[in-house]
């Protein structure tokens, strides 16, 4: 079974279990540094998590409560500035493990000579870090930040930005993503799409998904044969 070139991985809740104890968290002692009267639990968190981007998610949700349109943009983007920051410095502390079975799937992918890569509309400062801890020391094809595009996913265009970066047709190349917004984004870049669900998206609609796992290490491992199987036959 062939390999896929390339394998374009998102980074939160996909590489690690990074939402309900990593931003959840980093959220709610931003909010309390800015005496602002939110505080998230886990399963409204979850709720908030159908709004893609951080920023975003604190706005809305100060509206819910009643705070004017451009008061909240303001006081989003403050808030949003500090929880950066402390999420960073917990990515590079080295103390989020990647998720069960990921290591052995990078290890095998790069094994085969498959370019690891990785599509995140996630900010420079915190994903870096957190990548490198994730992914090792060793060199990656590619990493798209939100610092690098201007629409977030579910739009494609940090997917399309990968492919252009790496040089190759998306039909060379499979995306790894844990939630409907995000396999949207992947799809809409015309990759075939492996979906490894978490505790917070495996309700999500993942119509359109090449494959969706609870994990990456059962009920077998995920290996480069596995992945490059659902690449689309080239018809000549």
């Amino acid at each position: 079974m062939n390999a896929p070139s390339a394998v374009v991985f998102d980074v939160d809740g996909t590489l690690a279990d990074t939402e309900r104890d990593g931003h959840r968290v980093a959220f709610n002692r931003a909010f309390a540094e800015h005496g602002v009267d939110l505080h998230w639990d886990e399963d409204y968190y979850g709720r908030l998590l159908t709004i893609t981007g951080g920023r975003q998610r604190i706005a809305a949700d100060l509206r819910r409560r009643g705070v004017a349109g451009e008061e909240a943009d303001d006081v989003a983007a403050r808030v949003h500035a500090t929880k950066t920051r402390l999420f960073a410095a917990h990515a590079r502390s080295g103390t989020l493990p990647p998720r069960p079975g990921v290591a052995a799937l990078v290890e095998d992918l790069r094994s085969r000579g498959v370019t690891i890569a990785v599509a995140t509309t996630g900010r420079r400062e915190w994903a870096e870090p957190l990548i490198r801890n994730l992914l090792g020391p060793e060199p990656i094809g590619t990493a798209v930040y939100g610092d690098d595009v201007d629409r977030l996913k579910p739009d494609p265009q940090a997917y399309k930005l990968a492919l252009r970066r790496l040089g190759l047709p998306p039909c060379m190349a499979v995306a790894v993503e844990d939630s409907g917004p995000g396999l949207r984004a992947a799809r809409g870049a015309g990759l075939a799409t492996l979906v490894v669900t978490n505790d917070y998206t495996r309700d999500h609609d993942l119509t359109g998904a090449a494959m969706v796992r609870e994990s990456f290490d059962r009920p077998s491992p995920l290996t480069a044969a596995c992945l490059g199987s659902l690449l689309c036959p080239v018809r000549g």
